[in-house]
């Protein structure tokens, strides 16, 4: 074994894995319970608030209604239609996401990104596209609706 100038023996490699283990070992059992108890602060009687602590209102439930439905000239077909019917106009979405009872599909061509949004009725539960947004694939700024529906329609 080999000793530094000031006498010491340099720690070999096989030796630091199994003292970096016991060190980390250490340094976690401070962190643990001592099984003890632990006091906690007891709760605000109902109705009295405590300060700083916003305000949380209840959700409440409302009876279900039907979305606003966009209409505007070159939509025909588009607004109103299921999923499916989408599908078989434009091709598979590029994303189909649920957030609730409502779902976006977006569908992606060179000239431009639509996105349809379905909610369904109170007369179906199945969700039928009420809305639609467009733009551009190149830079994401706004097109016209129609035009890009009639582009995705020619794929």
């Amino acid at each position: 074994m080999s000793t530094t100038s000031s006498g010491r023996v340099p720690l070999q490699p096989r030796f630091l894995l199994p003292l970096g283990a016991a060190a980390l070992a250490l340094a976690l059992s401070a962190c643990s319970s001592t099984g003890g108890n632990v006091a906690s602060t007891p709760a605000p009687p109902p109705g009295k608030r405590i300060k700083g602590v916003p305000v949380t209102r209840q959700p409440t439930r409302a009876a279900p209604r039907d979305a606003a439905v966009q209409m505007a000239p070159g939509l025909e077909g588009v607004i109103g239609a299921n999923q499916g019917q989408l599908t078989r106009m434009f091709g598979e979405p590029r994303l189909d996401v649920w957030e609730g009872d409502a779902r976006k599909l977006q569908f992606i061509g060179t000239a431009c990104v639509l996105d349809v949004f379905l909610y369904p009725s109170t007369s179906s539960k199945e969700p039928h596209a009420t809305y639609v947004e467009t733009r551009r694939s190149s830079d994401g700024q706004n097109v016209d609706r129609a035009a890009c529906v009639a582009a995705l329609r020619q794929k």
